[in-house]
């Protein structure tokens, strides 16, 4: 058995700090403290502090070696009390009835009364361990034994917003309504997550809580579900006149926040995206249409330049086909389309001057899970009028970086790790030698493949740590799914490697059916051959 804490490889830019493999406080407390102190050192990009681990993102230009050394050594001299100051918040309730369906159920599960359930849980204070799955999303702990129970063996595919709920050793709140399987014993009217404040986050890592039986309380609506079209920006450039299938703006991301439960989104393809702008003179990094197939129809407001890089979704502008990688006029009443995806699955429409909506947490990147960024945190839908910027930001690239898009086949450099050691060595063997087939429920969240399974040596589950886009986990049926931009913070399914970074817009751009061949690769090897590509 390793020691701890003890470095454990995340790809090639990030690595993990493991203290024990165990629920607690103290060590909870720790790895928050450790947090704080990685956070002040140069090239840590952000970090994410979990149960019992630390995910520390590093900054590529940086020895990752040098990172690893700074955090062992910290690691060893961080202690508890370290953590610094925190706060105590009351959370009011209303517990059972339409609000706690699943209380009744919690009782006779746990051989007390619904009055019992709600004083135990009351009865406490707890700890708010880490923020994961969703954004702002607490894991408080731990819970009474006495009210211990396992998840719902179905989830639900709603579960409105400020639901309080207990799974096992946990207790947690809804921050926003989706998909979940924890059983629901109430709902607090506390925003605990609002994408359209300052600061959407209430709870941090460390705060402690108490819930507060009330009689009743005043619920807020929560989003429309008929949205209404939105015109962003001074110079109208795009009428939306039919949205797609999946089309959003995006830019390169938005860093930072992984540790409140929200992921950087960003491109799919962030090489495309720079070289869409690159050809029309804008900042690699600025926000652009990211569509896929089928695409959407965009009516002309005025004359802008415009450019259509990555997946070839066979793009026309009145018919003509426009060249991929190529500045195009596009006059007032042309209408731009797309067809047949002939390769590829992400374009990005870049117009000069940028496509302009209002910043949010320092990105225009939307995030449609949790409501935030672009068009009001949502896809495109029809009548909605896209905007530019002021004007050409830049002169046009005069040469771009080739594109290279997988057709039947693509190999996909994979670093080994962080919980390689959770597998068989059949399962390694099978991930560097089988092919997989990308399948139709892979999304911005996650490439789901198929093929050959991978067994666990044991449980196929571990307490949540950090993700980055690029981990390939592995549930328990076997088949890996490997982390995308809007995928989850953190994970408590075991992952058997991470795909190096140069390597996601391929996985990314891989359609339905491409075969998947994995090729492990070290750090340094990875490191080196972005360096010789540069």
């Amino acid at each position: 058995m390793s020691e701890f804490p003890r470095i454990l490889p995340f790809g090639d830019r990030a690595l993990v700090v493991e203290f024990e493999d165990v629920l607690s406080p103290e060590v909870n407390a720790r790895v928050r403290a450790l947090a704080l102190r990685l956070d002040a050192l140069p090239g840590v990009v952000e970090t994410v502090p979990t149960f019992r681990s630390l995910l520390v993102v590093i900054d590529p230009a940086v020895s990752s070696q040098a990172i690893a050394d700074d955090a062992l050594r910290l690691a060893g001299t961080t202690t508890a009390t370290a953590a610094g100051a925190t706060r105590t918040v009351e959370v009011p309730v209303v517990y059972g009835g339409e609000y706690g369906p699943d209380l009744p159920d919690v009782a006779a599960a746990t051989g007390l009364t619904a009055e019992e359930v709600v004083r135990i849980h009351s009865g406490r204070e707890y700890l708010v361990y880490m923020l994961g799955f969703a954004p702002g999303f607490p894991y408080i702990g731990p819970l009474d034994q006495r009210l211990r129970v396992p998840r719902l063996d179905s989830p639900r595919v709603r579960v409105p917003a400020g639901s309080v709920a207990v799974a096992d050793v946990l207790t947690a709140i809804y921050p926003l309504q989706t998909p979940g399987g924890w059983r629901l014993i109430g709902r607090t009217p506390l925003r605990t997550y609002d994408p359209t404040d300052a600061d959407p986050f209430f709870f941090h890592p460390g705060d402690r809580v108490r819930f507060v039986p009330v009689e009743d309380a005043a619920f807020s609506v929560g989003a429309l579900d008929h949205p209404r079209p939105i015109h962003a920006g001074r110079h109208p450039v795009f009428e939306v006149l039919e949205p797609g299938l999946y089309s959003t703006l995006q830019d390169a991301g938005r860093p930072g926040f992984r540790s409140r439960g929200l992921p950087a989104s960003g491109a799919m393809d962030p090489l495309a995206l720079q070289i869409a702008n690159a050809v029309v003179g804008n900042p690699q990094g600025a926000a652009a249409l990211e569509v896929t197939a089928p695409g959407p129809v965009l009516r002309a407001l005025e004359t802008a330049t415009v450019a259509v890089a990555g997946a070839d979704l066979s793009a026309t502008i009145d018919g003509t086909a426009i060249e991929p990688a190529v500045p195009v006029a596009i006059r007032p009443g042309q209408t731009m389309r797309f067809g047949f995806p002939r390769r590829g699955v992400w374009a990005y429409v870049a117009v000069a001057g940028g496509i302009r909506v209002p910043m949010v947490l320092g990105s225009a990147s939307t995030y449609v899970p949790g409501g935030i960024g672009g068009m009001g945190g949502r896809r495109l839908i029809a009548g909605d009028i896209l905007g530019r910027g002021e004007g050409e930001t830049g002169s046009a690239a005069l040469t771009t970086p080739s594109l290279v898009l997988p057709v039947k086949e693509v190999t996909i450099r994979c670093v080994l790790g962080p919980q390689a050691d959770w597998f068989t060595a059949d399962a390694g063997e099978t991930l560097r030698t089988a092919a997989y087939r990308v399948t139709v429920r892979s999304d911005r969240a996650g490439i789901r493949l198929e093929g050959p399974g991978l067994q666990h040596r044991g449980r196929a589950d571990i307490l949540s740590d950090g993700m980055l886009p690029g981990a390939i986990q592995v549930p328990g049926g076997g088949q890996p799914i490997v982390i995308m931009p809007d995928g989850p913070t953190t994970g408590g399914y075991p992952k058997i490697g991470v795909v190096v970074s140069a390597d996601l817009r391929l996985l990314a751009q891989a359609q339905p059916g491409t075969r998947i061949r994995f090729v492990e690769t070290t750090v340094e090897e990875a490191h080196s051959h972005d360096d010789a590509a540069r």
